[in-house]
């Protein structure tokens, strides 16, 4: 991932519009946001723009509003043709817990699941698959999809933009030594965030997965001590019968 970061870090002029717009499109349509978040090209595209190196920001701000808003329709239409074909085949069976998650999300806010899944990593490339799948109508789909792309794509271009703004002024400022100096503790603030926000999703779905453990565990229990009970009730009622006759 480093490298494909540095990679596109170092790119310029116009085939930036078309390597974050076919990144932030394919994370969703063809799921590459599990290798490379969409978000990370997003933003590594408007710092590119705060370097003026043949970006502009407005033109980067609707190839990534666009990418977002088409690559989840790829993605729903592959769920409502194909998706339960495709969640029998091996990838799938692997993160089925992570299919699973999403699709109660869906279940519980319905297609407000739409909008708030574009700023969460774990769901992005996963609802609209499935809501394809659940049959979720798609005007509704659209309506929410396009609020959550347009906003989310706007928000992480201009995050990277004025990233990049600012870095420029403090090594002007400062010194280029200095200022890579802050930016290394950027990036490691981030990644301990990141970090902290995996394991607190780890945690919650472990959480969850004991919960279903127990509940399966008390209702086997409940089986098993009415039988006892019914055995003892229906001997003493005959045996008590036996007797007055």
């Amino acid at each position: 991932m480093g490298s494909v970061t540095g990679w596109i870090a170092g790119l310029s002029g116009p085939v930036v519009y078309a390597v974050v717009g076919a990144l932030v499109f394919a994370e969703d349509a063809l799921f590459v946001g599990f290798v490379l978040p969409g978000e990370t090209a997003a933003v590594l595209g408007g710092t590119i723009a705060a370097a003026h190196r043949g970006v502009s920001l407005p033109v980067l701000m609707a190839v990534v509003v666009t990418a977002a808003i088409l690559g989840d329709s790829t993605g729903y239409e592959l769920g409502r043709r194909w998706g339960p074909a495709l969640l029998r085949t091996r990838p799938a069976v692997k993160h089925e817990a992570r299919l699973e998650k999403a699709r109660a999300f869906i279940r519980t806010k319905g297609p407000a699941a739409v909008f708030f899944g574009r700023f969460v990593a774990l769901f992005r490339a996963l609802v609209p698959f499935l809501s394809g799948v659940s049959r979720l109508p798609y005007r509704k789909f659209l309506l929410f999809n396009a609020a959550g792309g347009t906003i989310w794509g706007v928000g992480f271009v201009l995050l990277g933009y004025v990233a990049g703004s600012a870095y420029a002024r403090v090594e002007h400022l400062v010194g280029t030594a200095l200022a890579v100096l802050i930016a290394a503790l950027v990036v490691v603030a981030l990644a301990v965030w990141a970090w902290r926000k995996r394991r607190r999703e780890r945690e919650a779905l472990r959480s969850e997965e004991q919960g279903a453990d127990g509940d399966r565990g008390e209702g086997q229990g409940g089986e098993r001590g009415e039988e006892p009970g019914e055995g003892q009730g229906g001997d003493r009622g005959e045996g008590q019968g036996g007797e007055r006759r």
